[in-house]
């Protein structure tokens, strides 16, 4: 069951980082119970019409939300947080990503729980932070984690627009930074008997994510510039195109030390000794001519053929830019354990797995994502509730 066996989470997560945590921990081998609202749930659960798609699935909300329990239930109604409250009673972790100002006012923020649950890690991922002029301030991962940390500015090439993230990108990062402190927490409980609030936000995940360049830039007083592919000034560690169309990337970080296992992989050993390029600084300064002929030369023979030729030599490193229909099929991504079987109706879904494993207490997904109140019943009988079930359906309570 991994390493969190026994560990009793409730989450209270809307779209992707809170439901990205809790998936993480339902992962670890916790009992994750989902609040959900009664009449849609987790808005997560529009992806599937937002893809437009015709098929009875919902990838997105699948990984973020598989071996949790669904408790579709009124915060707003007194019996409804009563119920809550029944659940945090019994908890050791509370998880959300709803904003703060929110969950005062359904009598969920973290002082108004703490002082009635001491023992209670409760776990919060904010947009922005808990302090500060924005930290009411609504975002998405686009925004917070992507667009202010810098990290879309810092992949914009010059004259051209900022990219666009992938879904989830910093919500999945912050959302395993925010298990991590989690599970610090419960450490620190074993250790003195207390809960307490731990928290991270977009931005922050954003920051870290960047903190290469930031580290540069504070200490420097002045950042790196944005990387461009016709002249970067280590042509060794830059992307290049093959005879099909297809980009690979060299890896060449220490510049003297791979060079010439490159220059005799493309026919030149000539240029290991020639005077503007033998040296890093000398690299630097023709990248722009040194990247140009490098291209003829790639353009010449497929991407399997250079990868034959790069893994003869000694020095050489590099790796194929694949698309999603390659990652899925690498033998390596499966063999590093990247994808998981989740068990589905006597059969399984192959998903992408969460990033870590416990080598003497082996997690395993225990199940696909639940429908909206799927485990109503069953939750509300673990409080001595089940036969008020039907009663309390009447009233718009749970569903």
């Amino acid at each position: 069951m991994g390493p969190l066996e026994g560990v009793r989470v409730v989450e209270l997560g809307v779209w992707v980082a809170a439901p990205a945590a809790g998936c993480i921990l339902a992962d670890w081998g916790a009992d994750v119970v989902k609040l959900e609202p009664t009449v849609v749930g987790d808005p997560a659960r529009t992806f599937s019409k937002m893809l437009g798609g015709d098929l009875p699935f919902n990838p997105p909300f699948e990984m973020d939300n598989r071996g949790k329990r669904s408790l579709a239930i009124d915060l707003s109604k007194p019996e409804g947080l009563e119920i809550a409250m029944e659940l945090l009673a019994d908890a050791d972790v509370f998880v959300s990503n709803v904003r703060a100002a929110a969950l005062e006012r359904l009598g969920l923020g973290f002082e108004q729980i703490a002082e009635r649950f001491p023992r209670l890690v409760y776990a919060y991922i904010a947009g922005y932070g808990l302090e500060g002029p924005d930290k009411d301030r609504a975002a998405y991962d686009i925004a917070g984690f992507w667009a202010r940390s810098g990290i879309a500015h810092m992949l914009t090439q010059p004259g051209s627009h900022p990219p666009f993230q992938r879904g989830g990108m910093g919500d999945h990062n912050t959302g395993l930074a925010a298990a991590g402190a989690v599970c610090a927490a419960l450490l620190s409980r074993e250790r003195t008997g207390k809960g307490q609030l731990v928290s991270t936000s977009l931005l922050r995940e954003g920051i870290y994510t960047l903190s290469f360049d930031l580290a540069i830039a504070s200490r420097y007083g002045i950042g790196l510039a944005v990387g461009e592919r016709a002249s970067m000034g280590n042509p060794l560690i830059n992307n290049y195109q093959d005879k099909e169309g297809r980009w690979f990337w060299l890896v060449g970080l220490e510049g003297d030390r791979h060079w010439p296992s490159l220059a005799r992989a493309v026919g030149h050993p000539e240029w290991i000794d020639d005077e503007r390029y033998n040296t890093l600084v000398r690299r630097s300064e023709h990248a722009t001519e040194l990247i140009a002929q490098l291209d003829a030369i790639f353009a010449t023979k497929p991407r399997s053929e250079w990868g034959e030729i790069f893994d003869a030599q000694e020095a050489l490193w590099w790796a194929p830019v694949q698309n999603l229909e390659e990652v899925l099929s690498d033998e390596q991504v499966h063999a590093a354990g990247g994808l998981c079987e989740v068990p589905d109706q006597g059969s399984t879904t192959l998903l992408p797995a969460t990033p870590a494993d416990f080598h003497g207490t082996p997690w395993q997904p225990q199940s696909m994502a639940p429908a909206l109140g799927e485990h109503t019943d069953e939750i509300l009988g673990e409080l001595g509730r089940g036969d008020a079930a039907q009663s309390l359906r009447a009233k718009g309570i749970v569903v």
